[in-house]
């Protein structure tokens, strides 16, 4: 049956008649073949049957072993979070009272925020990493934008220098966060390396460092762990630090401060922001990338800040406005509720001390188990010097142990870490501190031929008892010796571009 309408038809009419149209028209190209896309699922192998598997990632690596691990007496000391004294995640009290205060007020919104974020948050961030009787603060030289914890900081900075900035090389300590070369490889800058870490004293390696900054170009950008050094935990005294600053500023080089464990590294907030306050006490310019994952325990809520401190407050004005064109390609504006956590605590002085109590509790916790893990291994005679466990500070400790002791461990052991050697403090307890140290005496007891004796055993075998005391008078192996350096030399980072290999850099998270 056909239908017609002439042109006097009413307008409903008229869109009844269009509608039959359409639906004759499909009808009969409903009975016509399909010709599938090349991206339809009717097509053969995927387009993307060519992508190679990524590596896994070296920390979520050792995570993924410990779960699959069902050892009653199995401990993770490589993800850099805190646990309370049984072993779980701790949610500060401070934290849930400002959650519930927030939850209570009903004229919050769910609303987008600004680009640069929250400016309560922004302007105590500063406040707290400067100090509340900063120059630069009270002369509005810095401009602070909230992003995403510190990766995310990082980022945003390192893409504004790759635009804005006329040196293109960063130095990064050698060695460093391993996040840290690929965030600025991809943000377009070449990253180089510094010496930081002498493997012989398990200290700083100040001489080689003063050496590589003093042959680095004028006006190259260099990163600084403002303190807490992942994954060394070593960090200069206030006098190297001032040589550090002396030589920088000397040669024009451009501060990069990650700042990931103010509060947490001491206990104390402002001690663990010197660093940072003396470069800026000297007027000059640098930039800081701020975390509350560590220090208020906001790892999963991505809390973060970085500020820019400039010569002038119109220079501050004019790189704010640029960093906003960062950011709006990247996650448009950051999210709204972990900073509003942080901002109430930092406004409300009975809640801000509440949370430097808290802090500092769990900064003496770490300690504690560091005094602890010392203690443990001169009880035991254990070879070697360990006072470097008590000498480093901050969440990591890294134990000289080399990649064959590391393996000896979590095989009869189960104790599972980063094969560098590199424990987190905060994974430890009082009662998981005799079986960690248990593990380090007997692999550096045990000879070489002895443990690669016992890995070939226990190939084919189930692993022996963790409990197994080990009572070996032979000398502890050996650590792997660096390829010497030429003094004053970098070393380059080359990342490929296609799949991201692992840097050239030791491959640590945090």
């Amino acid at each position: 049956m056909r239908h017609e309408f002439t042109s006097s038809s009413s307008p409903a009419d008229r869109r009844l008649n269009a509608l039959f149209r359409h639906l004759a028209t499909a009808s009969t190209e409903s009975r016509t073949a399909v010709a599938f896309s090349p991206t339809s699922g009717f097509h053969g192998d995927s387009v993307f049957s060519h992508v190679v598997r990524a590596p896994e990632d070296p920390i979520l690596g050792v995570t993924v072993a410990y779960n699959k691990d069902p050892s009653p007496v199995k401990l993770n000391l490589g993800v850099g979070a805190y646990r309370t004294e049984e072993g779980k995640p701790l949610v500060l009290n401070v934290v849930r009272k400002a959650e519930q205060m927030l939850l209570n007020d009903r004229s919050r919104v769910k609303e987008y925020l600004p680009i640069v974020g929250i400016a309560d948050f922004n302007k105590l961030s500063a406040k707290l990493i400067f100090g509340a009787d900063s120059p630069a603060i009270r002369e509005n030289r810095v401009t602070t934008v909230q992003c995403l914890s510190g990766t995310g900081s990082l980022r945003v900075g390192a893409e504004f220098m790759a635009r804005h900035y006329h040196q293109k090389t960063i130095y990064i300590p050698q060695p460093t966060w391993g996040n840290h070369p690929k965030i600025f490889t991809l943000a377009g800058l070449s990253v180089k390396t510094y010496r930081y870490y002498h493997p012989t004293t398990r200290g700083l390696n100040f001489q080689g460092l003063l050496e590589d900054l003093g042959s680095a170009p004028s006006g190259s950008i260099v990163l600084l762990h403002a303190c807490a050094h992942n994954p060394t935990g070593v960090d200069p005294t206030l006098q190297q630090w001032e040589q550090i600053r002396q030589l920088m500023r000397s040669k024009a080089l451009l501060p990069f401060f990650d700042s990931a464990y103010q509060g947490f590294a001491s206990g104390n907030l402002d001690q663990d922001a010197q660093s940072i306050r003396m470069f800026v006490a000297d007027g000059g310019e640098c930039f800081v990338a701020q975390s509350y994952a560590k220090n208020m325990g906001l790892y999963g809520e991505r809390v973060g800040a970085l500020s820019v401190v400039c010569k002038t407050a119109d220079v501050a004005s004019r790189v704010e406005s640029q960093l906003k064109l960062v950011i709006r390609p990247m996650f448009s504006n950051p999210p709204i509720h972990g900073a509003s956590i942080v901002a109430t605590i930092l406004k409300d002085s009975n809640m801000f001390n509440e949370w430097t109590i808290e802090l500092k509790a769990m900064a003496d916790r770490i300690i504690s188990m560091r005094e602890q893990l010392f203690d443990a291994l001169r009880s035991r005679g254990t070879p070697g010097d360990w006072s470097h466990i008590i000498k480093q500070i901050g969440m990591f400790t890294f134990t000289g142990l080399n990649s064959k002791q590391v393996e000896f461990m979590t095989r009869e052991y189960h104790i599972y870490m980063t094969s560098d050697g590199r424990i987190s403090m905060a994974g430890l307890s009082s009662k998981t501190v005799p079986h960690l140290a248990d593990a380090i005496h007997a692999a550096v007891t045990q000879s070489p031929a002895e443990m690669l004796r016992d890995a070939s055993t226990t190939r084919d075998k189930s692993p022996r008892p963790s409990h197994k005391t080990h009572d070996l008078p032979n000398p502890s192996l050996e650590r792997a010796k660096p390829e010497p350096r030429p003094h004053g030399s970098t070393q380059s980072i080359e990342l490929k571009s296609n799949h991201l290999n692992e840097a050239e850099v030791t491959p640590l998270d945090e």
